[in-house]
């Protein structure tokens, strides 16, 4: 089962059999609160992205996308195409290992500096290439058409109905067994998405053998 945008809101009417005005208007913030909650609940392949950029010789600063979030790793390729990683520190070790902006070398490390900046240390002596996978929030189920999906609705179904029932519980300043059915069957649902993308989506088999569950 999967919903496109309109089956999604059609949901969330039907379960709360709610159709007054500002609550049918407020769904789609219903619907991006709960997009929101899974994004920082759990880690998957989605919310991560890739993109390169020049960085510019003696300037110690990386513009960040317009997306990002929070790194996963940064390499550099100089001319000869070689890619290195480079490694993730605090900004103060970064400022201290080179106090001197105008020292130049081969960046080790780098640091988010401001929203957005990375600052590299030492700063580059060359243009090098620079290549950065990060945590990003894709776009949101709301912002495309009513026939729209999007893998959260295709492939986490059940934790963007409950989710989204558990703001709309909110908004309408619901029963407190009704919500914390709702906030059970979320959880539940959030459970299942973590297997897959903390453990299956980041093993395989043949290395190391099938995700083995505690018995209850």
């Amino acid at each position: 089962m999967s919903f496109t945008y309109d089956q999604l809101k059609t949901a969330i009417q039907d379960y709360t059999e709610n159709d007054e005005t500002s609550f049918v208007t407020n769904i789609p913030t219903f619907i991006r609160m709960a997009e929101e909650r899974i994004l920082k609940n759990v880690q998957l392949s989605l919310f991560r992205k890739n993109a390169t950029a020049p960085t510019t010789a003696s300037n110690e600063f990386l513009a960040c996308p317009s997306d990002f979030l929070a790194p996963f790793s940064l390499s550099l390729a100089g001319t000869n195409g070689d890619k290195f990683f480079v490694d993730f520190k605090d900004p103060s070790f970064i400022q201290t290992y080179t106090p001197d902006a105008t020292t130049t070398g081969s960046p080790r490390y780098y640091s988010v500096f401001d929203v957005d900046n990375f600052i590299l240390a030492p700063t580059p002596d060359i243009a090098y290439t620079a290549e950065l996978h990060y945590f990003y929030r894709p776009a949101s189920l709301t912002a495309g058409s009513g026939s729209g999906t999007t893998w959260l609705s295709e492939n986490a179904e059940m934790a963007m109905l409950y989710g989204s029932l558990i703001e709309a519980y909110i908004y309408m300043k619901g029963e407190q067994d009704v919500m914390g059915m709702y906030a059970g069957r979320f959880q539940e649902a959030i459970t299942g998405i973590k297997m897959l993308g903390e453990a299956k989506e980041t093993t395989d088999q043949y290395r190391t053998g099938m995700v083995i569950r505690t018995k209850q």
